[in-house]
């Protein structure tokens, strides 16, 4: 059985859309060991847990660490813009403020964002931005890879010039989104 599929049998029956979106993110990132990966500090990991799994393990071996890297500002400005736009938000704050947190510190991995997020593909993604963000993946209208996106989103929010997201250059198609950039280490 996996991480998340353990996760689920302590969630309330049946599991909301972002019950199972959460057991994914977090059963990836215990699975892999890399819990610190999320970019949520202890209290909110066994808080996430408690509020979608409350008939089942209340708290995982969550290490009391930050992750740390040079990247934050990047990491908050992207958590303020889907804030910013989460329609959930107002109702289910926490879970909106975790969620962009999850997703922004993912945007520092070298791969794909569902890779870097342990979903199963590109849809993935999708399906939890359209529940959360519906107003700014509207904006996708090049169907951009959604790292590339929300990059570009924070850019343009700021009045930036348009770059990549921190763990873009590390990724296997840094070159086939960025041809003309040539910061790829």
């Amino acid at each position: 059985m996996s991480t998340a599929s353990a996760l689920l049998e302590g969630a309330n029956c049946p599991p909301a859309a972002d019950t199972i979106a959460f057991a994914r993110l977090i059963g990836a990132r215990l699975d892999a060991g890399e819990l610190l990966l999320l970019g949520l500090n202890r209290a909110k990991v066994d808080a996430l847990i408690s509020r979608h799994f409350p008939h089942g393990q209340t708290r995982v071996d969550t290490p009391s660490a930050m992750l740390w890297s040079p990247h934050w500002p990047f990491v908050s400005e992207l958590r303020a813009l889907l804030l910013k736009y989460d329609v959930t938000a107002i109702k289910h704050a926490a879970d909106a403020h975790c969620l962009a947190t999850i997703i922004a510190t993912a945007c520092l991995r070298p791969d794909h964002l569902w890779r870097d997020l342990g979903l199963s593909g590109r849809d993935d993604v999708t399906a939890i931005l359209q529940r959360h963000y519906p107003d700014l993946i509207v904006r996708n209208v090049k169907n951009l890879r959604w790292k590339k996106f929300l990059a570009q989103e924070v850019a343009l929010a700021h009045g930036r010039p348009v770059t990549h997201a921190p763990g873009c250059p590390g990724c296997e198609d840094f070159a086939h989104c960025y041809p003309s950039d040539s910061t790829r280490p």
